[in-house]
């Protein structure tokens, strides 16, 4: 893989660019928020098991919901709790007020002062839900008035993309459903997770950075509990890279937008190493045969893929780990096509890095 310092963008005084190097750090903050949110963590799972809500609620805007995709089916599969996604501007916008009695109501934001989050935030409460900010800035407005605080523990971010701060989203989720479902092999796979994502930022994604250069249009493909990862990389290409994606879930892709896949049409397959692997890499084959242009990665590899398609992924602790590992994997493949097609990715156009909506 060609290293950052090769390209023309503005870096830090070693040669990197921030995203890079605050990507780099992901498996260090994973490590240190395990450690430092194991008793609030512990204290919310015992309520919650006293006291079961009849349903989840995910609040968060762009890739904070990127994240709470993730919880969703993290809840839903490994705790049987239905999980609905929020629309803020529900409650920000139209000022309609919604029916949360018992609810556990979970905010992610790396911030913690977008107003149309905060409006929510209250209105949950109000209507008498448990409210959860998974936070990166524990003295913001949205820590103030949530019920329990998980603190992100991400550290700045000078990057203008989010990186550290998203894989901190998902190992906070993965911590609470492992708490929450006192399963062993969940609780296992948590202190082991930093290294291996330590293993995901040293896999070789070069292929796809060289395979995309010259890109105009992508399709990401995931599903389960990878459907979130999908987003996110999918996010990732436009800001960092200019570059159109669009992200599907495999068995979703079927209902229309693969009419558009033919030959020489670009794909990234993000297979999920569970109940999801085998039918998202039949899809693959489909496609392939459809003459798109295929990037896979897999734990089990794709085995119509040629040597340049395959993409490597590091092992996981636990199927639920594994997109951490693969989103760390991607920032890395990320950052350096951002700069293969002239991008500086701490300073994508256009940008912030509060965005503040309402």
């Amino acid at each position: 893989m060609q290293t950052p310092a090769a390209f023309g963008a503005e870096t830090t005084q070693d040669g990197t660019s921030w995203m890079f190097r605050e990507a780099a750090q992901a498996a260090d903050v994973v490590a240190r928020q395990f450690e430092r949110n194991a008793a609030v963590v512990a204290e919310l799972a015992r309520e919650l098991r006293r006291n079961p809500p009849p349903f989840v609620v995910t609040c968060a805007r762009g890739s904070s919901d990127h994240a709470a995709t993730y919880g969703k089916y993290l809840f839903e599969t490994q705790l049987g709790r239905v999980t609905a996604s929020a629309s803020p501007s529900v409650g920000s916008v139209y000022a309609a007020s919604q029916q949360l009695q018992g609810a556990l109501y979970v905010v992610i934001s790396q911030s913690g002062k977008s107003p149309d989050l905060l409006r929510n935030a209250e209105d949950a409460r109000r209507s008498g839900a448990r409210v959860v900010a998974m936070v990166n800035v524990e003295d913001s407005p949205l820590a103030a008035l949530a019920d329990t605080v998980i603190p992100l523990h991400a550290g700045s971010e000078r990057s203008v993309a989010a990186t550290k701060s998203y894989l901190a989203s998902l190992a906070t989720l993965l911590q609470l459903a492992a708490c929450w479902k006192g399963d062993a092999a969940l609780l296992d796979a948590l202190p082991r997770t930093p290294d291996a994502m330590r293993d995901a930022w040293a896999q070789d994604w070069s292929p796809l950075v060289d395979g995309l250069v010259q890109t105009h249009n992508l399709f990401v493909l995931g599903r389960g509990l990878g459907l979130g990862a999908a987003q996110e990389a999918a996010l990732k290409f436009k800001e960092t890279c200019g570059l159109h994606a669009e992200a599907y879930s495999s068995a979703e892709v079927k209902h229309g937008p693969m009419a558009l896949v033919g030959p020489g049409f670009p794909v990234l397959v993000l297979a999920q190493n569970d109940e999801t692997e085998s039918g998202t890499l039949a899809l693959a084959h489909e496609l392939r045969v459809r003459g798109a242009s295929m990037w896979t990665a897999s734990r089990h590899g794709d085995p119509g893929s040629s040597p340049g398609q395959a993409l490597p992924v590091a092992e996981a602790p636990h199927p639920a780990a594994a997109p951490l590992l693969t989103v760390q994997s991607f920032y890395r493949a990320v950052e350096a096509l951002a700069r293969a097609r002239g991008f500086d990715p701490d300073a994508p156009p256009h940008l912030n890095k509060v965005t503040e909506t309402v």
